[in-house]
């Protein structure tokens, strides 16, 4: 075994050792707005997963540029509300198009063929061509810090308030998520990406 003390890797080692073992990442893809601009942000994060099931609770974080938070983020803190679409393979050069970094004066939007629609709950417009999306509000907020107390990530704790499937990825009388209908996109390392590959089940003991 190659061992490392993370004490006394830097940045860029920890990150690639990170994103290159915790394998593989669902994507979430988060449209935001300016509240006083009005203008819609839209980009990817892959540190992102499932925190409560008891309040529908997802968490995000989103990590800073030099120190710089991210327009996603600002917007959050803003206006408490965002909505996070589940990427899927037919759509995965839109999503990467959004990934480019921009000023707070334009839109990612506007680099894609994408089309934004109102949401039923939350005021950020959604993505239509997600199969997935889930419109949500900040729940909590938690700036991970330095020793020195500087904040390194903006870690948010976000409520659904609704979810919504497109049918050809939902069966809708037994509830179900359909994944081989929605083929997910997930994150490896790098600017590689997986696709959801053999499904199997095992028998819980």
């Amino acid at each position: 075994m190659q061992h490392y003390n993370a004490k006394e890797l830097n940045t860029k080692q920890m990150y690639k050792f990170l994103t290159g073992s915790i394998i593989p990442r669902p994507i979430a893809w988060i449209t935001t707005q300016n509240p006083d601009t009005q203008i819609v942000n839209a980009a990817p994060f892959s540190f992102f997963s499932v925190a409560s099931n008891v309040l529908p609770l997802i968490s995000v974080a989103i990590l800073r540029n030099d120190g710089k938070i991210k327009d996603s983020a600002k917007n959050l803190l803003a206006s408490r509300q965002g909505v996070v679409h589940i990427v899927s393979e037919d759509l995965v050069e839109e999503m990467n198009r959004t990934a480019a970094q921009l000023p707070d004066t334009e839109s990612e939007i506007d680099l894609t063929e994408l089309t934004l629609t109102a949401s039923h709950t939350v005021t950020v417009p959604a993505i239509k061509e997600a199969k997935i999306r889930m419109e949500t509000t900040v729940h909590q907020y938690v700036p991970l810090t330095d020793a020195d107390g500087t904040v390194l990530t903006d870690l948010f704790i976000l409520r659904v308030e609704d979810f919504l499937f497109d049918e050809s990825v939902f069966d809708q009388e037994k509830q179900y998520v359909l994944a081989d209908k929605l083929e997910p996109v997930a994150r490896l390392a790098g600017n590689d990406y997986t696709k959801l590959g053999e499904i199997f089940s095992l028998e819980r003991p």
